[in-house]
This record gives structure tokens, sequence and C-alpha cells, in this order.
């Protein structure tokens, strides 16, 4: 995308203006009244496939821009890149990697939003060209509360984030020479944080499978402040693109996964001056371990956006391909593409145990089920090595517990027989 401006004075005002078509979302009389608007473009890859819907999701690295308690529950480290050719010549660039310690999550993202800026005098002489660009650095943490067997736990995360506006200099209105430190004066820097929360469990599940099939998330996102005047006098900016978001994710069938969210846009500098709220949903089908596809939908404002994809594993890395028809950023259909691609770095040995733990579970069930005293003690100790065992990685494992209350129980009666017995014999 190339800007031309008139001079005299370029101002951050017009660069927004030029910039309303690639952050536009709907008709809203509020839209242009925050900064830092690329935090509203999406990384790309599943999330934006599933139109966003996101929130109440978060089963992989795309948790970042949306909820932060997301790391706690990955079932792998990863390490993810991907490259989001948004509007015109504009592009996002994200690296991102995550780390889980049982039911602590660790994590760091990178992303950079950019757009060729060319300043041309009155006469069509090129006088300058830059990037426009904005920058982010952030910081996970996420832990996993009350995580069980048949209650998955309460997820609690947050995120701290930094961006940088990096304005281009501009010419001098007379001399048409570029003037060194003028794009600084309209540069800023933001700092913000991201809160979130996930809850998950099984609800009307009628396949077999270890994972929770519903759950349910709320988020708090880029709740801070940005600053400018760098050259000259320090002073606040406008309102960063703060918001709630509250979603919510259902695997129907195995194959099968639908989402929906919530979005209200909070102008934390004049609450009268906040967005319209917005809608997504999305859905995925799994064809095989493989292969997924999505189609997501969302709708803010007035106007829809439209979201395809598919997630395919290519020598042991997951890939995305997205296309998206956007009518939310101007009056004709904007397409663009996205390529995601994520390494899956393992689950730190956790499958293995819980592997074990239900072996030793089965084990467990087999002796129980001979009835005499010697196999309930012996199923007891199989149980309670179970139940050690998924301590280990810090879930409480509810079906070891509740057999082994059962089988302690079951002995206690076999000893009041056994006395009851002994004193029938006494007499």
């Amino acid at each position: 995308m190339i800007f031309s401006f008139s001079l005299p004075a370029l101002d951050l005002k017009d660069v927004n203006s030029k910039l309303s078509d690639i952050f536009n979302f709907g008709e809203d009389s509020n839209e242009g009244t925050t900064v830092f608007r690329s935090l509203n473009i999406p990384s790309g890859g599943r999330a934006e496939s599933l139109g966003t819907a996101i929130t109440g999701l978060c089963d992989d690295i795309n948790f970042f821009d949306y909820n932060p308690a997301g790391s706690s529950i990955l079932e792998n480290s990863e390490i993810a890149f991907f490259h989001n050719a948004w509007i015109a010549d504009s592009a996002m660039e994200t690296l991102a990697g995550t780390l889980r310690f049982n039911n602590l999550g660790l994590g760091f993202q990178f992303k950079c939003f950019y757009v060729p800026f060319t300043e041309y005098n009155l006469f069509g002489d090129r006088l300058a060209g830059n990037y426009y660009s904005e920058t982010s650095l952030a910081f996970n943490m996420a832990y996993n509360f009350f995580a069980g067997y048949d209650f998955r736990g309460l997820s609690l995360g947050y995120t701290v984030r930094t961006s940088w506006r990096n304005m281009p200099d501009y010419a001098d209105n007379q001399t048409d020479k570029i003037q060194s430190g003028s794009g600084l004066e309209q540069s800023a820097l933001a700092v913000m944080a991201d809160l979130g929360l996930l809850m998950r469990f099984d609800f009307l599940k009628n396949f077999d499978s270890l994972d929770p099939n519903l759950t349910f998330g709320l988020a708090l996102n880029n709740l801070g402040l940005a600053v400018t005047g760098f050259s000259t006098d320090f002073e606040f900016d406008d309102s960063l693109p703060s918001r709630i978001s509250a979603g919510f994710s259902w695997r129907i069938f195995k194959n099968l996964l639908v989402t929906g969210e919530f979005r209200q846009p909070v102008n934390l500098m004049n609450f009268s001056s906040s967005q319209k709220f917005s809608l997504a949903a999305g859905t995925e089908i799994t064809f095989t371990d493989s292969f997924d596809f999505e189609a997501g939908f969302m709708l803010s404002g007035g106007n829809p956006r439209f979201s395809i994809g598919s997630q395919f594993d290519l020598k042991g890395i997951k890939m995305n391909v997205n296309y998206t028809l956007d009518l939310t950023s101007s009056f004709n259909p904007v397409n663009h593409i996205s390529l995601s691609a994520r390494l899956l770095m393992g689950d730190r040995g956790r499958t293995k145990i819980r592997t074990l733990a239900f072996e030793k579970y089965a084990e467990g069930i087999g002796l129980y089920s001979k009835g005499d005293r010697q196999s309930i003690q012996q199923a007891i100790e199989k149980w309670i090595h179970a139940k050690q065992l998924y301590e280990s990685i810090g879930i409480k494992f509810d079906p070891a517990i509740e057999a082994i209350t059962t089988a302690q129980n079951l002995l206690t009666v076999h000893d009041q027989i056994r006395t009851f017995s002994s004193l029938e014999t006494g007499m």
C-alpha cells in the first residue's frame, strides 16, 4: 500500500485516516478512536479459519491473542510461525512459543505489522520511503487450578505486552528535506495486559476421549495505556483497543467442533466512545488424524467476514492455510491469505504417565473382581500407584480415588463379617 500526503504537515490523524481501510471493522461512528489497531488483526492460521472465535477453545498456540489462560492446558509445547498477508501491501508476521510444566504454562510472542509508507510533495516527487510498523513483544503465564479427571480445572492466566508504533520521518514543508526525528514525535509506546480464564468439562459426550468436550472462556484484552511525543513532551495517546470477550467450544462428535464468541470493545479513556460489539462463530471437521477443515464467520457492525482453512501434517509440522473474504474492511470485498506452521515439541512424558496409570487402574479392576480379601488389597495397591502417577503430572485421578474408597469399605465389611463369625463360633 502506498500513502500519498499533501503538505503541509504530516499528522498521525492523517495516517490513521489512511489506515482506516485496513483496520475498519464495520460502519461504526467510534471507529478510529483507538490506537495500535494492529492488535485487532488476527495472526492467521487456525484461529482465523474459525472466525477468530477462539476465546473458549485455546487448545493450541493460537490462544495468545484471545485468552491467556490457554498455555496451561496445551497438550504439547509448541513453536509456531504465522504470516498473514492482510490488505494491499500490509502484512503481519508472528513468532510464538509455549512450554508447559504440568499445570503451569509459559509462553512468548513476537509480532510485527508493517505497511509501506511513501511521501510525495505537491508536484508528485517522491520525498520519503519507509515502513509504518507496530511491533509487540508479549510474555504469558497461566495455571490450571483444581485439575482432575472429571472436572478438568479452572485455568487462569495473564499476558503482559509492550508495543511500539514506529512512525517514519517526514519531509519539511518548505525545503522537502527529511526532518530527522520528526517521526519519533508521533511514534508511541504502549504497555498492556490480558487476563483470562477457562473452564473445561464433559457435556453430553458420546465418544471416548480423555479430553473434555465443552469449554467456556472469558478474557479481558489489551488493558493498558500508550504514551507518545518522545521528541517533545510526553503525553498519553488515545485509548488502546481493549475488549471483553466471552466464548465457548463444544465438540459435539469426535470429528465435529463448533465455537462461538461475543466480543465487546471498551474505550478505557471514554466509555461512551466504545465501538459496537461483534459476534463470531466457527466449525471444524476432522477427516483424519492429520487433516482438518475449518470455516468461520464474524459479524462486526453491519458487515461480515468469512473464512475457510485447512490444517494438515507435513513431516511432523502442523500446517494451516487460510483464505478470508473480508467485507468489514471496505465497501468492496477484500481477500487475503494466511499461513502458519506449528512445531509440536512433545508433552514432557505426560501421555506415557497417563497410559501407565490406566494400566495400573485396569489391573486393579481385574484383581478386585476376584472378590477375595487378598485380591482386593492388591487392587488397592494398584489404584494407589495409579493415583500417584496422575498426581505426578498435577491431576487428581478421580476413578482411582473412588475405587480405593469403595474397596476399603468392602474390606471393612469383610472384617465385620469375620468378627461376627468369630463371635458366633465362640458362643
